[in-house]
């Protein structure tokens, strides 16, 4: 199991937990820090015993963002990292969720701030939940930036594009009841039990048939763009051949067994 110095990686069950770690910079991104995040979505991925994945921040905050000089690997130790990202130029985006999309649920536990680079993050998840203070929002116009890190893309394709527009064009703070009410997050929590509250997601998730779980998270990605005709065809096609796994006939049999299923991914 790997991490870093900014980035923890532990195990609950058959849920990996990446917890950002710096959370006297409020988990600002840093070379370390993203060195570690790719690797826990690669170690996730290559690990069939792993289900879910729950993705969080130590201390009162989530992300405040980028950390420019964190990121040039200066100040932060991050020195040792250079070469990760010399071999390969595309590791911070895949971090975070811009150019990689992992086979696992993941789940966010969001607790106090989660802005610029960290509502940016978090639109690569797929499942969320929030601490009823916490903060979101995309502050990259009032400084004069962009936010690159996906959201012009993304945000309308998950939220209202009205609500979109007003929280990339006004750089306005969100609560997250605010954010509950546009549909960016699924759950507000009292404070502190956001990773509670994930990991008792990522445990129903555990409990499915994990060949379907992936199948069913690749075609809802795969089809979201599609005519509905073309996304039909393609869901069939990816979906047809899971009532033929094993997994899917130990589902039927505990079923009727009254029982709870013993999956395999066969």
């Amino acid at each position: 199991m790997g991490g870093t110095e900014h980035l923890d990686i532990q195990r609950e069950g058959a849920t990996l937990v990446l917890t950002l770690n710096r959370p006297e910079a409020k988990n600002a991104l840093s070379l370390p820090m993203l060195v570690g995040l790719y690797d826990g979505w690669v170690e996730a991925d290559a690990d069939d015993s792993i289900r879910s994945v729950v993705f969080t921040g130590a201390g009162d905050s989530f992300c405040a963002g980028m950390d420019l000089k964190a990121l040039a690997g200066k100040g932060t130790g991050g020195e040792r990292y250079r070469d990760r990202l010399t071999a390969d130029p595309d590791l911070h985006w895949k971090a975070m969720l811009r150019h990689y999309r992992p086979r696992k649920p993941v789940i966010a536990a969001v607790e106090g701030y989660c802005v610029a680079g960290g509502t940016e993050m978090l639109q690569g998840t797929d499942i969320r939940v929030a601490g009823e203070s916490a903060t979101f929002g995309l502050f990259e116009v009032k400084r004069g930036l962009f936010p690159i890190g996906g959201s012009t893309v993304r945000l309308q394709r998950q939220i209202p594009r009205t609500h979109a527009l007003e929280m990339l064009l006004t750089g306005r703070p969100y609560t997250a009841r605010e954010a509950a009410d546009i549909g960016l997050v699924g759950h507000v929590v009292p404070d502190g039990t956001a990773l509670d509250k994930a990991l008792e997601i990522a445990e129903l998730v555990n409990g499915c048939g994990p060949l379907a779980v992936e199948a069913v998270k690749a075609s809802v990605y795969e089809t979201a763009e599609m005519t509905e005709t073309d996304g039909l065809a393609a869901e069939l096609k990816r979906g047809w051949p899971i009532f033929d796994t094993a997994d899917a006939k130990e589902g039927a049999r505990a079923f009727a067994e009254k029982r709870p299923p013993v999956y395999k991914r066969a």
